[in-house]
């Protein structure tokens, strides 16, 4: 069975690069989110196996999207996306329990090998 993946980013075109990925892979969108909050709301919608977050998001940031989510499900995998220089961010992020991140701009087999470290 595919792996379930939730997509947040407040780009709909990082969304569409990482889906397209994701999607010629084998793996199943089972979401994408633009904020912060609405992730939060999608994971609760759709259960899926991991997500991969954007860190900087109008309404709700992906770190505090990430702590709303390890509340609902603790052992929720979650990838940071990050643009260069983001690295106090990356921290915080790792501290709240993120398993992994990405640098933009994404390559593709950095994207999957991060999302099958996460998933194994």
């Amino acid at each position: 069975m595919a792996h379930k993946i939730l997509i947040v980013d407040d780009a709909a075109f990082m969304r569409m690069m990482i889906k397209d990925i994701l999607s010629k892979n084998g793996f199943e969108v089972v979401g994408e989110a633009a904020d912060g909050a609405q992730a939060v709301e999608k994971y609760k919608e759709t259960q899926p196996d991991l997500v991969t977050m954007d860190i900087t998001m109008p309404e709700m940031d992906g770190i505090a999207a990430l702590k709303e989510i390890k509340k609902i499900n603790p052992n929720a995998k979650v990838i940071m996306c990050s643009a260069m220089g983001q690295q106090a961010m990356v921290i915080d992020a790792i501290q709240a329990g993120a398993r992994d991140f990405i640098v933009k701009p994404f390559q593709a087999d950095r994207v999957l090998e991060a999302i099958n470290k996460t998933l194994s």
